[in-house]
């Protein structure tokens, strides 16, 4: 292949120069749409697919495929920052309808059920850009000594560095080659129904059944021909493997993840026994800095008010454009802020009554758990062995090889 070839997902030879060829979906649409005629059933789909896989850069070895997930945050957030900072109608406007816009695209793909880097990437570009714009507009100012940038620039670090332990092996359960291969190859399984209490039993059938439920594939066996009775286990039909207690499916990983809690998109990886840690340092770390962040920028910008009255009532803001744009990265930050702490307060609750997102997602579903503290907590009760003992448990999470007691297995 030469720089500007490639294979695509059709396994033809293609160039960059046929970008806009011999796309009968795309003729299709345009026609329908001019025509004013409905899309057929997955062509807006399909289209989209095609459009993806054709978004390539020259290389070496052969057109490389960028991921189109990446280019909106890159492009569009310092675009929209700076045109809110022209006007305040503007910056309300731009900064009311972004949450409401990124909430769209995470139902999207949450219900097309496909992982993406948008929202990693919009994490980390918008680190990135709050940052420059930090050291750009408010540090020549004047009034940020020194060691308060040291300790800004090192409440980053500890940021990113949390966050790449976040994204390791959340504790995924390992999958034999032959069952691997057998998933990939269609063969027959075990077909299961489930009981109200997360309890399966076996039914025995050529084909297999499975159910997606609150991110989590369902089809399960429960008892094992070599166990003794009492003794259950949890078997997916999807990995094909007995897993402990706590543990479950992720359908958008497609792994069974040891105590599972849910799969973040923020960090595009599952949250489980091995990353649940520094998952919760990555957003302590985040809040503490950008809390720090938002107040040194304040003070420089709205001097003499208190930064909660600056946030709301800071005159002179969009005087200049330094200001303005600083003033509406504040108000960029702090709705972050504001989503990634109610994030953190449900993190801890759960941590302090021993559950996970997943337990209190299937509790609510059959009606098993309790709300507590206005429904901000699912209290389950099967795990829950007081506050003390419940973060003695999560301290000590990956730190010894996983418990064959009866209470993991049961």
């Amino acid at each position: 292949l030469c720089c500007c070839e490639y294979v695509d997902r059709r396994g033809k030879r293609s160039h960059l120069a046929a970008c806009c060829c011999d796309c009968e979906d795309l003729d299709e649409g345009c026609e329908r749409w001019l025509t004013c005629k409905s899309l057929p059933p997955g062509a807006l789909e399909r289209i989209v697919d095609t459009v993806a896989d054709r978004v390539r850069v020259p290389w070496f070895a052969g057109a490389v495929k960028v991921n189109v997930s990446l280019v909106p945050p890159l492009v569009l957030l310092p675009v929209l920052l700076q045109v809110a900072s022209l006007h305040f109608l503007l910056g309300l406007v731009i900064l009311t309808s972004l949450p409401v816009v990124v909430l769209w695209y995470y139902y999207l793909t949450h219900r097309r059920k496909e992982r993406t880097l948008f929202f990693l990437s919009l994490g980390l570009f918008s680190l990135g850009y709050m940052y420059y714009v930090f050291l750009q507009e408010v540090v020549p100012r004047g009034h940020v000594g020194y060691s308060q940038v040291v300790a800004l620039t090192c409440g980053l670090i500890l940021v990113l560095a949390a966050l790449s332990q976040a994204k390791k092996d959340p504790g995924y359960l390992p999958i034999s080659a032959s069952s691997e291969k057998s998933l990939h190859q269609g063969l027959p399984n075990r077909s299961v129904r489930g009981s109200a209490n997360g309890l399966y039993g076996v039914t025995t059938s050529g084909a297999a059944s499975s159910r997606a439920v609150n991110g989590e594939a369902k089809g399960y066996s429960r008892m094992s021909a070599k166990e003794p009775e009492g003794v259950k286990k949890d078997w997916c039909t999807k990995c094909q493997l007995v897993r402990p207690a706590r543990a479950g499916h992720c359908r958008l990983c497609g792994r069974c993840v040891r105590r599972l809690d849910h799969h973040c998109v923020w960090i595009n990886s599952c949250v489980g026994e091995q990353n649940h840690q520094a998952f919760i340092l990555a957003l302590s770390f985040f809040m503490l800095t950008s809390v720090y962040g938002i107040t040194l920028t304040l003070h420089t910008i709205c001097r003499g008010r208190t930064p909660f009255v600056a946030l709301f009532y800071c005159p002179g803001a969009y005087s200049d454009h330094s200001s303005a744009l600083s003033f509406t990265c504040v108000w960029y930050c702090a709705i972050v802020t504001a989503g990634m702490g109610y994030i953190l307060l449900i993190q801890l609750l759960n941590i302090s009554y021993n559950v996970t997102e997943r337990e209190a997602r299937m509790a609510l579903r059959d009606n098993t758990g309790h709300r507590l503290l206005g429904g901000l907590v699912i209290d389950t009760g099967q795990y829950n062995r007081g506050f003390l003992c419940n973060w003695g448990h999560f301290l000590s999470l990956g730190s010894s090889p996983p418990q064959r007691s009866a209470e993991d297995i049961v």
